[in-house]
């Protein structure tokens, strides 16, 4: 373990806070006056499979040679030049600051990936912080809170390929959404699907104990492997039944190990029972993956048992059009587990869903887009007058999440924003992938950037 990450930012923004969570226990000492940390403390972060060594550091400020605080800075200093990424903190509930605005200007010129993270998102809290961070040049930020836990997976998965790159000695890429590292791929589904059976197929040996008996998976099983050359990290879950049907302590611990899981992959396959199809429980299974922002791939098990394979998939297609409605395309691979039947198809759709799932399109296209549907279906009047849309950007993949910038954005209706999403995924085929699309008031942002 050699990579370092230090945790810088102005005083009372939560970098304590940040350093205790990701190293799992009260370590650095937390409180609402600033100043508290003094030294540089230096422990063992843990974000999903990465381990990494985390340093809390003062905060940012102008100090007089010779005081405290200066070698307070100093210190910090030190941690810069042992780090090989920096986590740059700002508050969300304060705003981007001059401080603020005066150290993004110093690190722009470091020659250390610096990760624009803002803290304190609790809920809706921040979002104008957020996007007034794009300012700072550091990149897309990415949005948490600290004390709550929220937002661990996006900030995994900007750390994440900064680890591998360091482990193969590679130069980190601009990009920071190009992972050298392991494509992560959940198998989930309802107790006694074939999940385990799936596992083994893929791997070509028993890694996982399999049984008729539905719940004999308890733990998520995490396993390296590789695929025609590329490397997946794959993961075998327990079975999620309905939540009033759990009883069991142990059987809620499996659970939210698959919620995790679920979390800590990019592109999850939901498990179909063939014989039975897609029940309630599938969907809402299906429906928290889309949820989490994860790429959602269907394969329907035990398909040869199955007599009218055309009336079976019309009542899948059918239940999937009528309760997900918010995500269209999704792939249906047809398999069977246990004889292998179908399995070749699986990794080939799970590498394209996965690509569409990190896409970014390029400005251009996007609002010749958005003016080809503004001339097809205009946004409706208020008081007469129309809402007008100036201007779309994708702010960042995992899943595609787009801004647009427009006059009244609280006034624009839900049954609208719907329109403009599934004009996207047609026009651009961002299929079986969820889509984020916010509404933003104000000018171009990008009109004052040479």
């Amino acid at each position: 373990m050699n990579f370092k990450i230090a945790i810088l930012g102005r005083p009372n923004v939560g970098k304590s806070t940040l350093f205790n969570r990701l190293c799992g226990f009260r370590s650095a000492i937390v409180g609402s006056t600033p100043g508290i940390t003094r030294d540089r403390r230096i422990g063992i972060a843990t974000l999903g499979d990465l381990r990494f060594e985390i340093i809390d550091t003062a905060g940012f400020e102008e100090s007089p040679e010779g005081s405290i605080e200066h070698a307070m800075q100093e210190q910090t200093k030190t941690a810069i030049t042992q780090a090989n990424a920096i986590i740059f903190l700002v508050d969300a509930r304060a705003g981007i600051t001059p401080v603020d605005r005066h150290f993004a200007g110093s690190l722009q010129k470091s020659p250390l990936p610096v990760i624009l993270v803002v803290n304190k998102c609790e809920g809706k809290t921040g979002i104008e912080t957020i996007y007034e961070a794009f300012e700072l040049g550091l990149g897309d930020p990415t949005s948490i809170s600290a004390e709550h836990g929220n937002g661990l997976v996006d900030l995994y998965n900007v750390i994440s390929p900064l680890i591998v790159q360091k482990e193969n000695n590679l130069g980190v890429n601009d990009n920071s959404e190009i992972e050298n590292g392991s494509l992560k791929m959940a198998i989930v589904g309802r107790p006694n699907v074939g999940k385990s059976t799936l596992f083994n197929t893929l791997l070509k040996e028993e890694r996982s104990i399999t049984s008729p008996e539905p719940g004999v998976t308890r733990d998520s099983i995490s396993v390296d492997w590789e695929w025609k050359g590329e490397k997946i990290k794959l993961y075998d879950t327990a079975g999620m039944r309905r939540n009033s049907r759990v009883k069991e302590k142990i059987e809620k611990l499996s659970i939210g190990d698959t919620l995790r899981a679920i979390k800590f992959s990019q592109v999850s396959v939901l498990l179909l029972d063939g014989t039975l199809m897609a029940e309630r429980q599938d969907l809402n299974i299906a429906e928290h993956i889309i949820e989490e922002g994860r790429a959602l791939l269907i394969a329907v098990n035990k398909w040869d048992l199955i007599t009218d394979r055309a009336a079976a998939i019309d009542k899948l297609n059918d239940r999937l059009k009528r309760s997900l409605p918010q995500i269209r395309g999704v792939p249906i691979i047809r398999i069977s587990a246990l004889n292998g039947f179908g399995v070749d198809r699986l990794m080939p759709a799970v590498k394209q869903i996965y690509n569409i799932w990190v896409m970014r399109l390029p400005t251009g296209p996007l609002n010749r887009w958005l003016e080809n549907v503004i001339e097809d279906h205009p946004p409706p009047l208020l008081n007469g007058k129309r809402l007008r849309l100036r201007y779309i950007t994708q702010i960042k993949g995992r899943p595609p999440t787009f801004v647009i910038f427009c006059s009244r954005p609280s006034k624009i209706p839900e049954s609208y924003k719907r329109y403009l999403v599934n004009s996207l995924r047609e026009t651009f085929s961002i299929d079986g992938v969820p889509i984020r699309l916010f509404m933003r008031g104000g000018k171009n942002p990008y009109s004052k950037i040479p």
